[in-house]
């Protein structure tokens, strides 16, 4: 039974799938079994004989055949559609004839035969031996593609043109086929028997399983090379949103599996993915085009080969005119003249593929022009006929009656010219080359047997093989080891899954001023397994297309993010499709394609475009600072006044107003006026452990000692105007030595309480995170140490000053002339009301202005003490020195 199929460029399995290529080799199997072993058997049996065998079966189409000492076979599509099989099983069908000839394929098996004639006149190569071919039409089909293999290797093909009686000799080697589930069905039908096939087309990466087709070999790359080649080109040009295209066969179906695989963890995404039916309807082909005009993305994969009714296709392409695509072809089409019609390239101008490598076959051009119907041509070439008449358009029936009624009878001086049609065009030999070096393949392979000296031989202890009588196994044994330059200059050779090298050119479609296509090759790819790639295109040369211009085209589901901000996946569509959302503060957008914003270091923070981490602000009160300076400024002022009230009393030392203030205290108070508003300095600049424990300590001893002062002279004040009963002399208890004793012990409880302070839980630098603007700080602070420290020397202070808040209260009616207890009363009212009015603002402001807050009451607070206190008696002293006398004073 024969199946008929329309497969794609370079084959498909029929209809019924895998399981029918199963039970097809099966019967292959049998079949050559039974041929090979049993003498005179036939194909068929005539059921109107007496028991007498002959051969019954028919060529569906032609072959052509001349003898030699070695006969290769080869296998070509020179047509593409089969008639329909016998159903019945009970008569052969006359006339089944294929139809649709290619002349591309009718050129390769013209290359073929121009290899063996060019070897044969080689004496070098293959000296005193002679080779000879066999080659047949598949019709592009598997049932027939295995027909004609089991009847070349069996020798029991029925009619072959060039033979007498109808025999044909044995063919040890079959050159094809040129499609991938063809190939797959011969070489597992032929493999267990070792009967070499050396394709020259077929390129499924399946076929590289040298487990299932252990005697396949191919002179074109495995298409896991050029899905390798595709994937590098799309990642190259920035093409991360593509649609695919694949033809419903192993050719398609295997390309797109590869591709996919090569280019998963690329980034690139696939937007649509589309198998066009081996019969399609227009219907079907309406939605594939619908959806490729629908489709955002602008690049378009077509792993097809756009032949026979895959061809409709492009034609719904052309007809909505869908121009704004870039086609990425595969092999099979991108140096098709068929599909780069001028009508097509208004859609498929600037498309970019793979094409197998090309090269420059001396004398095949003339070697294809040669032919000629003259005589018996249909008796040597049973393809010419067709062949003429397609490319002159004519008709060589001899019969008027067979003539075709719109043709005009061929004159026979028509004459073919290379370049004038597909078949003499020798512009672009890429399966032709892989063609001509599969015939050299073979050719070497039996130089290097008859190189083998007997002893010497991998055969059966030593022997060589027997030229005359080629085994199949040994051929297969040779060909394994073959290396050796073509004629054109290249090197060749298989690898262990019997692959070439991978060369491919990059090939461009270019719109010559005539409206026709170039192809123009922008670049290659070179690669083979164990060693790296090579991967060059010349971007300068490149046509884009889609409408691009010179500009490469963008396919992209979603534009890149901005700076600053991450991808954020759409649900339920590919990774390339995305929104953009901005990084969070202290993260970046992330260079390398992740998703995720990346978390700014420690102590770094991100700058405000979110593209760079910057170190963090380290923020203190410092001497750079404008309000640092401005501090200093005010403490030294501050303690320049002190000083310049404590030279003034001193040089005034012996007035009365002097002595009636008690210069003693008068000096003492000064001196830690002058201390408090110097400790503020203490507090500006980086921490660091000493100051830290020097600010609060010489701040708390500072002020008690300075409140001890005033209360002492409070006291005084107090006692010594309201000592009013005769005899009472209490100021014997509040002598000089006295006074001072009673300051030192109030300052040395507070030097206690910041020893045990410091002894136990120091104050000590520390960093604290902050805010201030649009990013964080780092906080450079003095922690307390121990809140029951700070809050004990803080307590302390405050009692005192209460204490001497009270007593100056109490005083507050003393003689007008000597008012002292309203000034201490009014000073420490301001003195309370800052350091009541410090905690809140302490608590509530943010980094260094913290310690600014805590500055600005010491210097308030001293400031007050000081002008409440000395500014009235400076004023005085100075500037009104008729009241700096005792009489003044005593008076009321």
């Amino acid at each position: 039974m024969m199946i008929s199929s329309i497969d794609q460029s370079d084959g498909t399995l029929p209809v019924f799938g895998l399981v029918s290529l199963q039970v097809m080799s099966l019967w292959g199997w049998l079949w050559l079994l039974y041929c090979l072993h049993v003498p005179g058997s036939v194909w068929g049996l005539d059921g109107g004989g007496e028991g007498a065998c002959r051969l019954t079966a028919k060529p569906v189409s032609g072959s052509v055949y001349r003898a030699g000492d070695v006969v290769i076979g080869g296998l070509f599509p020179i047509h593409v559609e089969a008639p329909l099989p016998e159903q019945e099983f009970r008569s052969i069908k006359e006339d089944s004839t294929c139809t649709i000839f290619k002349q591309r394929a009718y050129r390769w098996l013209q290359t073929m035969i121009f290899a063996v004639e060019e070897i044969n006149r080689d004496q070098a190569l293959l000296p005193n031996l002679t080779l000879g071919f066999l080659a047949a039409d598949t019709c592009r089909t598997e049932g027939i593609t295995l027909g004609a293999a089991l009847a070349m290797v069996s020798g029991k093909e029925a009619s072959v043109v060039g033979t007498e009686c109808g025999t044909t000799p044995e063919v040890p080697v079959i050159i094809g086929d040129a499609h991938s589930s063809a190939s797959m069905v011969v070489a597992q039908t032929l493999g267990p028997f070792d009967l070499p096939m050396v394709s020259y087309f077929a390129t499924c990466a399946c076929l590289s399983d040298t487990w299932r087709y252990p005697s396949f070999f191919r002179t074109v790359p495995s298409d896991a090379f050029q899905a390798r080649g595709m994937a590098k080109l799309l990642r190259q040009l920035g093409w991360v949103w593509v649609g695919l295209l694949s033809g419903d066969g192993d050719y398609g179906k295997f390309g797109v599996q590869l591709l996919l695989q090569e280019l998963q963890g690329s980034g690139v995404c696939v937007a649509y993915s589309e198998v066009i039916p081996k019969v399609p309807s227009k219907r079907q082909i309406r939605h594939i085009v619908d959806t490729i005009k629908g489709s955002t993305a602008r690049v378009v994969v077509a792993f097809v080969g756009f032949t026979g009714h895959s061809g409709a296709l492009m034609e719904e392409v052309v007809r909505q005119n869908i121009t704004d695509k870039q086609w990425i072809a595969s092999e099979a089409w991108v140096t098709y003249s068929t599909i780069a019609s001028p009508k097509n390239l208004p859609s498929l101008a600037g498309t970019l593929g793979f094409a197998l490598k090309k090269a420059d076959i001396p004398g095949l051009g003339p070697f294809l022009t040669r032919l000629h119907p003259d005589g018996d041509y249909q008796n040597s070439d049973p393809f010419l006929r067709e062949l003429w008449e397609e490319m002159f358009g004519c008709s060589l029936g001899v019969d008027p009656s067979v003539t075709l009624p719109s043709r005009r009878q061929c004159t026979g001086s028509e004459v073919i010219r290379e370049g004038e049609s597909q078949y003499a065009d020798v512009s672009q030999l890429r399966a032709s080359y892989n063609v001509y070096k599969a015939v050299y393949a073979i050719a070497y392979a039996i130089q290097d047997m008859m190189a083998c000296r007997p002893g010497d031989g991998v055969f059966n202890g030593g022997q060589c093989p027997d030229i005359r009588k080629l085994q199949p196994s040994q051929i297969v044994h040779y060909l394994r080891g073959v290396n050796f330059s073509t004629p054109v200059g290249e090197s060749f050779h298989f690898d262990m899954n019997g692959d070439p090298p991978a060369s491919y050119d990059i090939i461009n479609w270019h719109v010559t001023p005539e409206g026709t296509a170039e192809f123009v090759q922008v670049g290659h790819f070179l690669s083979s397994e164990g060693s790296d790639d090579q991967f060059h295109i010349d971007m300068d040369k490149v046509v884009w297309g889609g409408g691009s211009g010179d500009e490469v085209p963008v396919s992209v589901c979603s534009a890149d993010c901005p700076p600053g901000t991450r991808h954020a996946v759409q649900k339920g569509r590919p990774v390339c499709c995305f929104d953009c959302l901005s990084c969070a503060e202290g993260e970046i957008s992330n260079t390398t394609g992740s998703d995720d914003c990346i978390r700014c270091p420690e102590r770094f923070w991100s700058n405000p475009d979110l593209t760079a981490c910057i170190p963090q602000l380290v923020d203190f009160l410092s001497y750079s600072d404008t309000m640092g300076v401005i501090l200093s400024v005010i403490s030294v002022s501050g303690a320049t006044l002190t000083a310049g009230a404590l030279a003034t009393f001193l040089y005034h030392r012996h007035t009365a107003l002097v002595k009636a203030n008690n210069s003693e205290l008068s000096f003492l108070l000064l001196l830690s006026l002058k201390i408090c508003f110097l400790c503020a300095l203490v507090f500006i600049g980086q921490p660091n452990p000493w100051t830290c424990m020097l600010r609060h300590t010489l701040f708390g001893i500072s002020f008690v000692f300075c409140i001890s002062c005033l209360l002492s002279r409070t006291v005084v004040v107090l006692v010594a105007f309201r000592a009013t009963l005769p005899g009472e002399n209490l100021m014997r208890y509040f002598s000089p030595t006295q006074q001072r004793m009673g300051i030192s012990l109030c300052t040395l409880i507070q030097v206690l309480i910041c020893v045990l302070w410091l002894a136990l839980a120091p104050p000590r630098p520390a960093e604290r995170r902050g805010r201030e603007g649009r990013g964080p700080r780092v906080i450079l602070e003095c922690e307390v140490g121990s809140v029951v420290g700070f809050s004990l020397v803080l307590g302390y202070i405050g009692l005192l000053a209460s204490l001497c808040l009270l007593l100056a209260f109490l005083a507050r009616k003393l003689p007008d002339n000597f008012n002292e207890a309203k000034f201490i009363t009014f000073s420490m009212l301001i003195f309370c009301a800052v350091w009541i009015s410090f905690i809140p603002a302490y608590v509530s402001s943010p980094g260094k202005y913290t310690v600014a807050v805590e500055i600005f009451a010491i210097l308030a607070s001293s400031f007050g003490l000081l002008f409440c206190l000395f500014a009235p008696k400076c004023y005085i002293i100075l500037l009104r020195p008729e009241r700096n006398t005792k009489k003044h004073i005593m008076s009321k």
